[in-house]
């Protein structure tokens, strides 16, 4: 293991750590950039460690495609290539299964996928990936799963999930350097309460570095992802970080950490700038509106980063449609935003004050008080009083045993126990 995970303050569920890997000192919680072929597209290495970013996320797939990942090795691994001194993640190439569905196909061996550079299949195995990732050389490198919608219902999911328990197990024969890089698991399951738990305590069962919950913010209700997240942050081990992959949006950040989570990447940051469009306190800034043409206040008064404090939102206006300054403007304001919204959970989380940043969150993001009830119903749970937040509405209450419905309590009854683990078993062997 190449990793240590401290926790330095509690609130609950939530909690703020420091993660140390073995090219930064991490601390949680913390999101990090996308950066699909050893980029943040319009932004230097050199800017991503002026706005504090810790962690850039690649992409395994699209790295293999290009440069190709015997080049990256051969030229001292990813950090050196992109010249990045502090921490990477490598995803698996999973989640082009989901993405690229049109250009794969899955089976027990792996995802053979048709490339979009050449048209040339490429067959992506568990031990491909992995060793493609031990080449890449990233501090953190995610095992291969079978990834699906979570709009998808019936025996596709129960097949992706044991599928992944199946593959983890390949993942961690194939992984050849423990001591440098650190293979995290993903939960699996879809919205399904019983096969996220049988994902779960299988991932746990072979006690790795860390866990991710994946297959969500793919097109689910805000109340099944919130569910899904509490039950395996629940679950998961207290000495480990927990990543919650694809989730992008401030407000779903916020909220996830009040759950327990830790980690969390999107592209959602520097796609939205791409369109014109800021992160602000109070949601988002359409920089394309004609208003915004004669505005000569910053992007957010309150922001102290390069851009708001240098231009104004009627210069960037001029730009967002005819120039890409616009957009590499944005995207930098952007980030930043998310590197001082890590930086406020982690510093509110250890000095006892995280429930007053939470409700001042959401009153600056809904002044009016119509806080979504989804939001409402997670940080009950949670165990933060958002009530001078909200308006009030007919909401029943929801405590922690509403997470499973009563027919799965009954299959997780004592009576029932044996019979599923039987089942389990039969179904990984």
């Amino acid at each position: 293991m190449a990793l240590r995970f401290e926790v330095l303050g509690r609130f609950n569920r939530a909690r703020a750590a420091q993660l140390t890997l073995p090219h930064f000192v991490s601390q949680t919680p913390l999101f990090m950039p996308v950066g699909t072929q050893g980029t943040i597209k319009g932004l230097t290495t050199n800017q991503l460690e002026e706005i504090g970013c810790q962690i850039i996320l690649g992409n395994t797939y699209h790295l293999e495609l290009r440069p190709g990942s015997d080049l990256i090795d051969e030229l001292g691994g990813l950090h050196k290539f992109m010249n990045w001194p502090r921490a990477l993640l490598t995803d698996s190439g999973g989640f082009q299964m989901v993405s690229l569905l049109h250009l794969a196909d899955i089976t027990e061996k792996g995802v053979t996928f048709q490339s979009p550079v050449d048209g040339k299949p490429m067959l992506l195995t568990p031990e491909q990936s992995i060793e493609i990732q031990n080449r890449i050389g990233a501090d953190i490198i995610m095992a291969l799963d079978d990834v699906v919608k979570t709009t998808i219902t019936g025996p596709r999911i129960e097949e992706a999930m044991y599928r992944t328990l199946r593959w983890i197990d390949r993942c961690i024969a194939a992984h050849k350097r423990p001591n440098e890089q650190n293979l995290f698991g993903i939960v699996q399951g879809g919205l399904d309460p019983v096969l996220r738990d049988i994902c779960v305590r299988g991932l746990v069962d072979r006690n790795l570095p860390g866990y991710a919950i994946g297959g969500l913010a793919g097109g689910e209700d805000k109340d099944s992802f919130w569910r899904v997240v509490a039950q395996c942050t629940a679950a998961l081990p207290e000495d480990k970080p927990r990543y919650v992959m694809g989730v992008g949006y401030p407000l779903d950040i916020v909220v996830c950490s009040a759950l327990g989570a830790d980690m969390y990447d999107c592209v959602y940051p520097t796609r939205t700038a791409r369109f014109g469009t800021a992160l602000v306190p109070e949601g988002i800034l359409k920089l394309k509106q004609n208003a915004m043409a004669n505005d000569v206040r910053p992007i957010d008064p309150t922001c102290m980063c390069m851009v708001c404090k240098n231009y104004s939102r009627a210069y960037i206006h001029s730009l967002v449609t005819k120039d890409a300054m616009g957009s590499q403007l944005l995207s930098y304001h952007n980030l930043f935003y998310m590197m001082k919204l890590s930086r406020d959970l982690h510093a509110s989380i250890v000095e006892g004050r995280f429930p007053e940043f939470v409700r001042e969150f959401l009153q600056n993001m809904f002044p009016k008080g119509d806080v979504p009830e989804w939001v409402c119903n997670a940080m009950e749970v949670a165990g933060i009083d958002i009530t001078a937040c909200c308006s009030p509405f007919p909401a029943p209450k929801i405590g922690l045993e509403a997470l499973v419905s009563p027919m799965v309590q009954q299959r997780f009854s004592q009576k029932n126990n044996h019979s599923l683990l039987s089942s389990i078993n039969q179904k990984l062997k």
